[in-house]
């Protein structure tokens, strides 16, 4: 009889007798994976994902992977679509990519190893996967709120403690928790090693005082009594010696959740949140955090980025304009702002000076060159229209004179002398026309005349 915690073993799908049938096929399919060190939280999601498939293609007399074609592929993506989980919620589409996913390997492998002349999910559209944030992030009232509900006056309250002291301190996953050794602990340097996490790999990341005198008082005062020989060295243990389960830890987390009566769900993960998300809001680089995290792209990790909405509200506030109406619109009552005059100056003096940093000074400094060559820029157009003015103005106090001068005798003119001063006016000021020549716009005798007589000189303002 199998320990509390530990699941049944599952039936198994389809003739295994066949060597060319769906179950004989998927059972080498995952020994491969464990050869080629696929972890084993991996292999468990690939034979629950093959296990459906194969059950679904059973119910369907199709019963070997040569008898799967493009089209059935497709009708099981539409099965996933329409089926109900047995509370009727739907598939997430999350869940739907990596059931088909698993598939999709699944006859590619076939294909590599020659079961298969053609891999008929090679175009098999997978759908859009979903990126969603968090659920639910806990405030740090929050967090404080479900980390003091065990009773530490029991022995399995110590170290519910000290496991959710873990979670909030570190943000790790369930089974890297579980997975936790002895040694794996340094409370000299204040670090912990995760050891083979997801994807097999380890990381060192720190782990804060309050959590490590908790676990050192675990350690101490508990875990003596509830090991038991061959001790394998398990850091947190149930109460029965053995080293915990990943769905028990589960179930324990969300019911000390659900006590605290903060209004929000969740379990071993919402922690991982809860730490990823104040530690970006206290200043922490999203790099940092995911090595914390131990995420293998940062795409992952910036979803925190959005989470951390508290300096995003406060740019809001400070720069959007509709945070308080407008004081000529009907019904404005002013506001009263928050009073950010010191009490005193000595209490003003002891608040230490902040020093800028190195990209805040380097901001700085692009900032005045480009004051500097706004200014320069300011300057030289600011010349450039006086000169023009002065130009224009000789120009007309000229023209002026020659007006004058040349107006006795402009008055003796006909109107056939006038035509070809019009005809060069025309060709002058005709738009769409390329730029004549000074020469060639004065080529007629009287067309200074002309012009001189009939257009008023424009007026400086």
């Amino acid at each position: 009889m199998g320990r509390r915690g530990q699941r049944k073993p599952k039936l198994t799908v389809g003739d295994v007798t066949d060597p060319r049938g769906m179950a004989r096929l998927s059972a080498a399919h995952l020994e491969w994976m464990r050869v080629q060190n696929y972890s084993e939280q991996t292999v468990t999601g690939r034979e629950k994902h093959l296990r459906r498939f194969t059950l679904w293609c059973e119910e369907r007399s199709i019963t070997r992977p040569t008898d799967v074609t493009k089209p059935i592929l497709e009708r099981y993506a539409r099965w996933l679509y329409h089926h109900r989980k047995e509370d009727g919620r739907p598939l997430s589409f999350g869940s739907q990519y990596g059931q088909l996913m698993g598939v999709r390997m699944f006859f590619r492998w076939l294909a590599r190893q020659n079961h298969i002349l053609s891999n008929p999910a090679s175009e098999l559209e997978l759908p859009r996967r979903e990126r969603r944030l968090p659920k639910h992030v806990l405030t740090i009232s929050e967090a404080e709120a479900v980390i003091n509900q065990p009773d530490i006056n029991d022995a399995l309250g110590v170290r519910d403690r000290a496991m959710l002291e873990t979670f909030y301190s570190t943000g790790m996953r369930r089974m890297e928790l579980v997975g936790l050794k002895l040694f794996d602990v340094d409370f000299e340097r204040g670090t912990v090693i995760v050891r083979q996490g997801k994807g097999k790999k380890d990381r060192m990341i720190p782990i804060g005082d309050r959590a490590l005198v908790w676990i050192e008082k675990y350690l101490r005062e508990v875990r003596p009594s509830l090991v038991v020989e061959p001790d394998d060295g398990s850091l947190f243990l149930t109460k029965d010696g053995t080293p915990l389960i990943a769905d028990h830890l589960s179930s324990l987390v969300k019911r000390y959740v659900e006590a605290s009566h903060i209004g929000k769900t969740g379990a071993c993960h919402l922690f991982r949140h809860t730490m990823a998300t104040l530690m970006l809001e206290g200043g922490a680089d999203v790099r940092y955090i995911q090595q914390m995290l131990g995420h293998s792209r940062l795409e992952t990790t910036e979803v925190y980025t959005h989470v951390s909405i508290r300096t995003l509200k406060a740019v809001h506030t400070a720069t959007h304009p509709a945070h308080l109406e407008r004081p000529g619109s009907a019904g404005f009552q002013p506001a009263a702002l928050p009073d950010t005059q010191p009490q005193s100056i000595a209490a003003t003096d002891k608040l230490p000076t902040p020093k800028p940093t190195t990209s805040e000074l380097s901001k700085e400094e692009h900032d005045e060159d480009a004051r500097e060559e706004m200014l320069l820029s300011l300057a030289a157009e600011a010349a450039e229209e006086e000169n023009s003015l002065q130009h224009f103005s000789s120009q007309l106090e000229s023209t002026e004179s020659c007006r004058i001068a040349t107006a006795p005798s402009l008055r003796n003119l006909n109107q056939a002398e006038l035509e070809p001063a019009k005809v060069a006016l025309t060709a002058h000021s005709a738009p769409g026309k390329r730029a004549r020549r000074k020469s060639e716009c004065c080529a007629a005798p009287c067309c200074l005349r002309y012009l001189l007589a009939h257009v008023e000189p424009p007026r400086v303002s």
